[in-house]
């Protein structure tokens, strides 16, 4: 997904895409007994772009409550990023780098729900 074209505009988007298809293929592989944190993975880091997207085409609170969606969602896919490497069960430089991509959409999400700090 690195070379994923975003129709938004939007940076966090942009990141969001990139951060996901990382972390999605690092997931494909995870053994059957943490195959349930791989699917919640695999949610929460494809509602990370689709939120940003469906709140750029919005406005007022509809447009804020997809991006605080987006804003928590990055949040539980570092978790479950996080409990992946302690169970050895992801490649964690990979993995690190997801995580950190998600930090910057955290920071870039948060600068849009909160944009006269």
């Amino acid at each position: 997904m690195r070379n994923a074209r975003t129709q938004t505009g939007l940076i966090a988007h942009s990141k969001a895409l990139e951060a996901a298809g990382i972390a999605i293929s690092l997931v494909m592989q995870v053994p059957a007994p943490l195959k349930c944190l791989a699917d919640q993975v695999i949610r929460s880091a494809s509602s990370v772009p689709a939120n940003l997207s469906a709140g750029h085409g919005r406005s007022g609170r509809d447009r804020m409550h997809h991006w605080r969606i987006a804003y928590g969602s990055a949040k539980e896919v570092d978790t479950h990023l996080r409990l992946l490497i302690e169970a050895g069960a992801v490649d964690s430089v990979r993995a690190t780098i997801a995580i950190n991509l998600f930090d910057e959409v955290r920071a870039l999400s948060w600068r849009l729900l909160n944009p006269k700090r």
